[in-house]
């Protein structure tokens, strides 16, 4: 017969869940990734953000030649491979925090996701592929781990004191 408490076999079936709390801290983290890797498809392409990003400099900067606006365009594409995989390997970090070496999976994670988009990017004639961006989305990605290893350096170190 089944016992109440730590035999109980519907116990053990979840105790991996239990360990790691519950699936609501991936969910962010798959949400964020289905949007980066939808991103990579045309919805993400130059003519598309264009249609927002474009008419937006103009307002802001009226009398900006239109070669500087395409120029300021391509840093705020390019800013926003760095922000998005940030984010990405903050939410993975959060969603892995409770097993060993979460930053380093946070890491690894973002690097797979940058290169599974840059190659689906590399079938799509909407979007070019490049390795500049992978590189440029792990770079935002290290970036957050290394602010995330940083704080917990820090607030751990103070915390013991």
């Amino acid at each position: 017969m089944l016992k109440r408490g730590e035999n109980c076999v519907v116990v053990k079936m979840f105790s991996f869940l239990s360990r790691r709390g519950t699936l609501w801290p991936y969910a962010p983290l798959f949400i964020w990734t289905a949007v980066v890797l939808a991103l990579g498809t045309g919805l993400g392409a130059m003519d598309e953000t264009s249609r927002f990003i474009g008419p937006f400099l103009k307002w802001l900067l009226p009398n900006t030649p239109p070669d500087t606006i395409k120029f300021i365009h391509a840093i705020i594409r390019k800013f926003a491979h760095f922000a998005e995989y940030a984010v990405l390997a903050f939410l993975a970090w959060n969603a892995f925090r409770y097993f060993s070496r979460p930053i380093l999976l946070a890491f690894l994670l973002a690097a797979a996701v940058a290169i599974i988009d840059e190659l689906d990017q590399s079938f799509n004639s909407a979007r070019t592929s490049s390795i500049y961006d992978i590189l440029l989305d792990c770079l935002g990605a290290l970036a957050a781990c290394v602010t995330i290893w940083l704080i917990s350096k820090y607030t751990t170190g103070r915390s013991s004191r």
